[in-house]
């Protein structure tokens, strides 16, 4: 099995010069995206890659927390997160990082310490892999707690600022899980049943309210509650759609985070 490897960061010789090196001497799957908080989210999805190399340079408070978008695979730990920085740049990132663990690798790089560690993560998903899975038969029971877990709400919206700006209002409070389309808000349903959906109106290729027929369509028995997000220009449109789709109500946005979390108790209790 080869790695597939994320690579960003503001040091573009050293993201290419390793790029290089993973690419020509260990035959890696290399994927470049620059350090911003869309482009990170973007490519995580789209790649699901299972190393992430970070190549410092001349941080500032800023730059450092775009990175704050891989926290999920930094906690999760099905994701290894290398930094390679100068000291001042560590320290910086280390006191300003959200990320759960990280590994720190100097500069000047070391390739054979780096190869070592890419080693050891290969070996680490190959021994995994092979464990028996029907050994353990995991029973989770959906409905213990119902009355006390927090609520899970889908957010379907093709603007990656504003998904991150809606997780942040809400995950204090709920479960929050982020997609860019309607086509991987459906992947998503086939296999999960969040409490509420806020499904952005306007989207490319399948906008909300075809996203709300198709999932009434698909699912005879759907009852999931669904606000649409929309802005102040299609306010009339979206009253229309009131009518003809019943969701349960939408929000102008960008919302301010008491509106927002004031209208999901509404939906929800």
């Amino acid at each position: 099995m080869k790695l597939k490897v994320l690579i960003t960061g503001k040091n573009k010789k050293v993201c290419r010069d390793i790029a290089e090196h993973l690419e020509n001497d260990r035959g890696y799957l290399t994927v470049k995206c620059e350090p911003t908080r869309a482009a990170l989210f973007d490519v995580i999805l789209a790649e699901l890659p299972k190393v992430i190399i970070i190549a410092l340079g001349d941080e500032t408070i800023e730059t450092i927390g775009a990175f704050d978008v891989l926290k999920d695979v930094s906690r999760q730990g099905n994701c290894t997160i290398i930094v390679i920085a100068q000291e001042d740049d560590e320290n910086l990132f280390k006191k300003y990082t959200v990320l759960k663990k990280v590994l720190f690798l100097s500069r000047p790089i070391s390739l054979f310490a780096l190869y070592e560690k890419m080693l050891e993560i290969e070996e680490n998903i190959e021994n995994n892999k092979d464990k028996n899975p029907e050994v353990f038969r995991e029973f989770i029971n959906e409905h213990a707690d119902d009355k006390f877990r927090r609520k899970h709400i889908l957010v379907v919206d093709d603007d990656s600022d504003q998904l991150f700006n809606i997780r942040e209002q809400l995950e204090e409070f709920y479960d929050v899980t982020l997609v860019k389309s309607g086509e991987a808000a459906f992947k998503y349903l086939d296999r999960h049943s969040p409490d509420l959906i806020l499904l952005d109106y306007l989207m490319p290729q399948m906008d909300g309210p075809e996203v709300l027929r198709r999932l009434k369509s698909c699912y005879p028995d759907f009852q999931t509650p669904v606000v649409f997000l929309t802005g102040m220009s299609e306010k009339s449109a979206v009253l229309r759609t009131l009518t003809e789709l019943r969701p349960q109500g939408y929000i102008i946005k960008p919302a301010k985070k008491s509106k927002l979390v004031s209208k999901i108790i509404d939906v929800l209790g």
